[in-house]
C-alpha cells in the first residue's frame, strides 16, 4: 500500500525505473529495507533505449560482477538472449568480454515482473518534480500526482529525462526517450539544493523493418557455438531465478515440452504449438539449461561513398553541426556525421543489424546513429548496402539531458551535497546500461547501509570494473558521457571475468546479497580455486607446460579431479597459473599503494593551511574532499609533490587531534 505519511517514510526511495533503478531498488529491498521505486511510465521499465545488447569489452565483466554482488542484469539478460559472443575471444582472458544479444520486450517485461514479485519493494507510477530536504539531508520527493513520497533516503536514477530535449534535425521535443516524458521541475530543484548541474548528450540510430532488408547482401554474424552466458549458475540451484519465485513449468502443468527456444522459433514463423503466456513463464523462469539456445543471426553491412556524399550535402542540417546541440556527446560512439568529417579518409564503415526481438521483425542500425532530418535519414539509410529498399519504423535522434558533474558524490555515490542523497547512472555522467547497472547496486546497498547503520559499500580499483567506475566518477569527473574499456583498469589482470564471484564474495557476505545456499557454493568455488591453483603450481613441470602457452586444450593435461570443478573455476586457476608471474606484479603494485589507499584524510581538514600545497591542488581538494591520499594522488592537478606534502600535514593532524584527545 502507498504510503504517504510524513511520519512513516520509505527506509529507501529510488527515482527512476531503468538499469541503474532496477538494480537499486533490488538491491536494497533484497537487504531487507521498505523501498519504493517510481518511475514515470511503469510500461518502460528496464527499456534498452538504444542498442538491444548487454555487455561487451570491460562491460560484460561488470555484468559478471553485478552477478557475483547479487544483481539482477545477468540473468535477465541469459534469460532473454537471442545471441551470445565472446569479444576479444583470441586475446588473453584479460581482456575478454561476454556479450549477449536480447529480446528487448522480453527483457524488460523480465525485470518487470521480478521487481513486481519482490518482497518489501513497492513500484508506482509518478513523476519526481522536487526533492525534499530537512535541513541538509533528503527526506523524500514530491511528485506530478500532486503528493509527497517521504523516505529516510532518496536514489536519483534520472537516466537522460532531466530537461530531455530531443533533436531531429530541427525538430525539438521534449522528452527523454521518443514517445516519453520530460523531467523539468526536477533539475531546478536539485540546483535549489545547491547541486551542480550541466548537460551532455547523446543519440540512437534509426530501426528499420526486417522484412526491408536484403540479407543476400549482408555478412551473417552468428553467436558462439557453446554460449557464454553472464550469470554464475554452478552456484545456483536449477530452476531458481535470482529472488524471484520458481514458475510452474509446462510439464508440471501436464502439457509436452520441448526447448522454450524451439517454441519461440515457432512462434516468430507463425507457428505457435503452446499458449504464448506458457512460453513466456518457461523463458522467464525456467530451467537455466535452456538459456543461449536457437540464437539469432545478425549481420554486418557498410556505409557506401555515396552514404558520404549525402551527409557532406546536408551537414548544416544536422541538429549537431547545425549547432542546434550544446551537450557535449561522447567521442567513442561518434554519430556518422561525425565519423564522415574526422575520419574523411575512410570510404566506408562498418555497421551491424540487430534484430530487436524474437517476436518482433524490428532491426537495430548499429554504427548509423544520427540527429540529421528524416528525409536526410532515409536517404543515408537506403545508401547502404543491403538497405537499399529499406522501410524505416523509428528515426534516429540525439538527446541531450541535465547531469550532475560526479565530482559532487563520495565513493559510496552519496551527494557531497545533501546527506542520504543518491545518484547513480546517466545522472552521473556516464553512459550505457551495465555502467548504470553497476552505480545502481551500489547506491542500492549504500542507502540501505546508510539506513541499517552499516558500513558503506566501496569496492577498490583493484577488485572490481565497478570500483574503477565509481573511484575514476568521484574523483575525476567527466566531461562527456563516461563509457567503461579495459584500459581505464590499471589492474585488468586481476578482473577477468570469470573471477568476478569470488572477487566479489566478502562483500556480498557482508550485506547479505545472495542467498545462503549459493553463499557457501561461492565459498567452495574459492577455496577449490585456491587448493587447485596451488597444486598445480607445485607440480613445476606441468606449471611450466601451462606456462608456455602452446597447448591448444590446457585441460587435456590436467588431472582428473580437476575436471570435476565448474567451468569458471576451472578457467580461474589456468588463468593463476597461466598469467601467474604478471598476477604477481600486479599484487606488488596494490600493496605499494595500499599505504596511500588506507591513509584516511580528516573530513574537517583545511587544504588552505596546508604549507607546501600549491593553491590549485589546495582548491581541487577543497572542492573534491577525498577520503584517501590515494583518491586525492588520482584528481587531475594534484600532483605527486602535493601528495607527498598532504601526506605530511594528515600525519600531523592526526597527532594533534590525538593530542587534543
Amino acid at each position: 500500500m502507498l504510503r504517504t505519511d510524513k511520519f512513516n517514510p520509505y527506509d529507501v526511495i529510488v527515482c527512476g525505473a531503468g538499469h541503474a533503478g532496477c538494480e537499486a531498488a533490488l538491491a536494497a529491498a533484497r537487504m531487507g529495507l521498505d523501498t519504493l521505486l517510481i518511475t514515470g511510465n511503469l510500461d518502460t521499465i528496464a527499456q534498452m533505449s538504444c542498442n538491444p545488447s548487454i555487455g561487451g569489452l570491460a562491460k560484460g565483466n561488470i555484468v559478471r560482477e553485478i552477478d557475483a554482488l547479487g544483481g539482477e542484469m545477468a540473468v535477465n539478460a541469459d534469460a532473454t538472449g537471442i545471441q551470445f559472443r565472446v569479444l576479444n575471444s583470441s586475446k588473453g582472458p584479460a581482456v575478454q568480454g561476454p556479450r549477449a544479444q536480447c529480446d528487448k520486450k522480453a527483457y524488460q517485461f523480465r525485470m518487470k515482473e521480478v521487481l513486481e514479485r519482490t518482497e518489501k519493494l513497492s513500484v508506482f507510477q509518478a513523476i519526481a518534480t522536487e526533492l525534499l530536504i530537512d535541513g541538509q539531508k533528503a527526506a523524500g520527493v514530491s511528485t506530478n500526482m500532486g503528493i509527497c513520497l517521504y523516505g529516510k533516503t532518496v536514489i536519483l536514477t534520472t537516466g537522460t529525462f532531466l530537461k530531455g530535449l530531443m533533436h531531429v534535425g530541427s525538430a525539438k521535443t521534449e522528452g527523454g526517450r521518443m514517445g516519453d516524458f520530460c523531467s523539468r521541475s526536477l533539475s531546478g530543484s536539485l540546483m535549489k539544493a545547491g547541486i551542480e548541474l550541466d548537460r551532455l548528450k547523446t543519440g540512437t540510430p534509426a530501426r528499420i523493418l526486417g522484412k526491408s532488408i536484403d540479407f543476400s547482401l549482408c555478412v551473417p554474424q552468428g553467436g558462439d557455438e557453446t554460449p557464454e552466458l553472464f550469470a554464475f549458475y554452478d552456484t545456483r540451484e536449477s530452476c531458481a531465478s535470482s529472488g524471484t519465485r520458481k514458475a510452474e513449468s509446462l510439464k508440471d502443468s501436464g502439457k509436452e515440452t520441448s526447448s522454450v527456444y524451439e517454441q519461440d522459433k515457432c512462434i516468430r514463423e507463425g507457428i505457435a504449438k503452446e499458449d504464448y503466456s506458457d512460453i513466456w513463464k518457461k523463458l522467464s523462469f525456467g530451467d537455466f539449461e535452456g538459456f543461449g539456445k536457437n540464437q539469432i543471426l545478425c549481420y554486418e553491412t557498410h556505409t557506401t561513398e555515396k552514404t558520404a556524399d549525402i551527409i557532406r550535402s546536408n551537414l548544416k542540417r544536422s541538429a549537431m553541426y547545425g549547432g542546434m546541440i550544446h551537450g557535449i556527446g561522447p567521442r567513442y560512439c561518434p554519430s556518422i556525421e561525425d565519423k564522415i568529417v574526422r575520419f574523411a579518409d575512410k570510404p566506408t564503415h562498418r555497421l551491424y543489424l540487430e534484430p530487436e526481438g524474437r517476436f518482433s521483425d524490428e532491426w537495430y542500425i548499429n554504427g548509423l546513429s544520427t540527429s540529421m532530418p528524416v528525409d536526410v535519414q532515409l536517404e543515408i539509410i537506403r545508401s547502404v548496402t543491403g538497405l537499399e529498399r529499406a522501410q524505416m519504423m523509428r528515426p534516429a535522434y540525439a538527446v541531450e539531458y541535465d547531469f550532475a558533474p560526479p565530482t559532487q558524490i563520495s565513493n559510496t555515490l552519496e551527494s557531497k551535497v545533501v546527506e542520504g542523497l543518491f545518484c547513480a547512472g546517466q545522472i552521473n555522467g556516464t553512459s550505457g546500461y551495465e555502467e548504470a547497472a553497476g552505480q545502481g547496486l551500489v547506491a542500492g546497498v549504500n542507502a540501505a547501509a546508510k539506513v541499517l547503520g552499516l558500513r558503506p559499500l566501496v569496492l577498490g580499483r583493484h577488485e572490481s570494473y565497478i570500483g574503477t567506475l565509481i573511484d575514476d566518477l568521484s574523483t575525476k569527473g567527466t566531461q562527456e558521457p563516461y563509457r567503461m574499456f579495459t584500459s581505464r583498469a590499471e589492474f585488468r589482470l586481476l578482473l577477468n571475468h570469470n573471477s568476478a564471484e569470488l572477487r566479489m564474495f566478502e562483500h556480498a557476505k557482508a550485506y547479505g546479497l545472495v542467498d545462503k545456499d549459493r553463499l557457501s557454493k561461492m565459498q567452495d568455488k574459492l577455496h577449490a580455486v585456491e587448493h587447485w591453483t596451488k597444486r598445480v603450481e607445485s607440480d613445476i613441470g606441468l606449471a611450466a607446460k601451462l606456462k608456455r602457452q602452446d597447448i591448444p586444450n590446457p585441460e587435456a593435461i590436467m588431472p582428473a579431479g580437476f575436471l570435476s570443478l565448474p567451468k569458471s573455476a576451472r578457467a580461474e586457476v589456468l588463468y593463476r597459473v597461466i598469467f601467474g608471474g604478471y598476477l604477481a606484479r600486479e599484487l606488488r603494485q596494490i600493496e605499494k599503494m595500499g599505504s596511500l589507499e588506507g591513509v584516511k584524510i580528516p573530513p574537517d581538514m583545511d587544504f588552505a593551511k596546508v604549507s607546501g600545497l600549491r593553491i590549485e591542488a589546495a582548491q581541487k581538494l577543497s572542492k573534491m574532499r577525498p577520503n584517501t591520499i590515494g583518491q586525492a594522488s588520482r584528481i587531475s592537478g594534484v600532483s605527486p609533490a602535493d601528495v607527498n606534502v598532504l601526506a605530511v600535514a594528515v600525519k600531523a593532524f592526526g597527532r594533534r587531534a590525538k593530542k587534543d584527545r
